[in-house]
């Protein structure tokens, strides 16, 4: 046991290191609890823009919550900015400063922009339109923001582990978080149940995605999308010709596009292309108009080479963030966590500047809480107290009948239909009825497996992701390797054979 006061954090992503490191500075003894590995899950596959200009995020929160609490985002997002940028710095790690572009091909694109530069001016967003972009196709406008910047997550990752390494702090790869008791007395510590055992702490950070403990019920307080990123190797005549800005559309179906620089030893000035798009709510593809996930991949593919011809592929993932119901992430004590138990999620895909600005504003309340120094910023404040207002209650609603519709049709289809005679071809999987119960059935490098069809967090029956070769939960997200292992959402153990 290291000695106390001791802080546990769950997931090695930005935000629970960043934190980590805060508190490590502070004097305070940290571990840092991953499931999996360092960046396994949505740090480690953004496309890293550290940007002010989000798409049409601004519009959307004002839309929301109004002009308050809409600068307490720019606020805490401006600088969680710095803090990152001076912490890149410091630490020699590379990055590159980029002008952002917010762009529209349609009519409707174009007043979502228009509706965006409002709220960049309302917010103090020095944000510009222009009508002219570096995109090989016709724009109906754009807004661009000068002097923003583009990262190697993994690079800034490796860099904060070092820090806390140096100054005491661990970090235990491969230890998952599944329970915490202890949580009705503040003069006691925590019991955090893992993977590995239980362990003691005073206070626990969930950096988890989507959080792991469902008090609160954050799993009904967010959308979770998936989204696809490709990178290419542009033909030598056009390598010039790539787009130097960071682009992202106000249209739909999503595009960003952005260059990543080679490493040192390769081709001289030669970047790669970075497409990325095409998202969906985790297991609906079909939902928003996919056939499959592929198809989704497939569609930004094909964008990609009509407008960059002769574009080769070199790589190809795929990420998941969470939308919060209220428009701004949810950062705080996690309720009915007796005040020692904090949380950040609801990024909605920026998660560099406001996973940094969770982790200064936690750190910088469990500082107060316990040492009477640090204080919570006000824009931190007000972000902690963000409510519901009317439309986000909407939207919650919206969600969650999608989710009650989902739960009922997927189990009628379960049972109505008996799973085939014969196993799924290689890279395919299928969902059906075995001695009365959903069964989940997949062929992947030849091998087929079976494993129950019924995700362990709330009951929601699993879809094949035919793109990543895994078991999607369509209700909260929670996503499983073709041979049942947990890879991330708010479920804590991995899929079972049928019984």
């Amino acid at each position: 046991m290291l000695r106390r006061p001791l802080e546990y954090g769950a997931g090695a992503g930005i935000t629970g290191l960043t934190t980590a490191v805060l508190l490590a500075r502070a004097g305070k003894n940290v571990a840092v609890l991953e499931a999996r590995s360092i960046g396994a899950a949505a740090t480690g596959n953004t496309t890293a823009k550290v940007s002010l200009l989000q798409g049409t995020v601004l519009s959307d929160i004002r839309r929301h919550q109004g002009d308050d609490t809409l600068q307490a985002y720019v606020d805490g997002n401006r600088e969680a900015q710095a803090w990152l940028l001076h912490y890149l710095d410091h630490r020699g790690v590379d990055c590159q400063r980029r002008t952002a572009y917010t762009y529209a091909t349609t009519a409707e694109g174009r007043s979502a922009l228009e509706e965006e530069l409002q709220a960049c001016r309302a917010a103090g967003v020095e944000a510009q339109w222009t009508e002219e972009t570096e995109l090989p196709f016709p724009v109906t406008g754009a807004l661009m923001l000068e002097d923003q910047a583009q990262i190697h997550p993994m690079a800034l990752l490796q860099a904060l582990v070092d820090e806390l390494y140096e100054r005491g702090g661990v970090v235990r790869e491969g230890t998952r978080v599944t329970g915490v008791t202890g949580t009705d007395r503040r003069d006691i510590p925590l019991t955090v149940e893992t993977t590995a055992g239980r362990l003691r702490a005073d206070q626990l950070v969930l950096a988890t995605g989507a959080p792991i403990l469902d008090r609160g019920g954050y799993f009904a307080k967010l959308t979770a999308h998936r989204s696809y990123a490709l990178s290419f190797r542009l033909p030598a005549e056009s390598r010039g010709q790539s787009p130097k800005g960071m682009y992202l559309s106000a249209d739909s179906p999503s595009r960003t596009t952005r260059t990543v620089p080679l490493p040192e030893g390769t081709d001289a000035g030669e970047e790669l292309l970075l497409v990325g798009g095409s998202d969906h709510v985790v297991g609906r593809a079909q939902s928003h108009g996919y056939s499959s996930h592929q198809a989704a991949v497939d569609e930004l593919e094909a964008w990609t080479q009509e407008h960059f011809p002769g574009a080769q592929r070199t790589h190809a993932w795929a990420a998941q963030d969470y939308r919060a119901g209220t428009a701004v992430p949810f950062m705080g004590a996690l309720p009915r966590g007796g005040g020692d138990i904090y949380v950040a999620t609801g990024f909605n895909k920026w998660g560099m500047t406001n996973g940094v600005a969770a982790a200064l504003a936690l750190s910088s309340e469990l500082l107060h809480q316990d040492l009477g120094s640090g204080g919570t910023m006000p824009w931190a404040q007000t972000l902690m107290d963000t409510s519901l207002t009317g439309a986000t209650l909407l939207t919650g609603l919206k969600d969650n009948l999608e989710v009650g519709a989902h739960l009922l049709g997927d189990w009628a289809q379960a049972q109505l239909h008996s799973l085939p005679q014969d196993p799924p071809a290689e890279g395919e999987g299928v969902v059906g009825r075995k001695d009365g119960r959903p069964v989940a059935v997949s062929t992947v490098d030849g091998e087929t497996c079976e494993l129950s069809a019924v995700c362990p967090h709330m009951g929601g029956i699993l879809t094949w992701n035919d793109a990543e070769r895994s078991w999607d939960c369509p209700l909260h997200a929670s996503r499983f390797s073709h041979d049942g292992a947990l890879l991330e959402g708010p479920a804590v153990g991995d899929l079972k054979p049928p019984r």
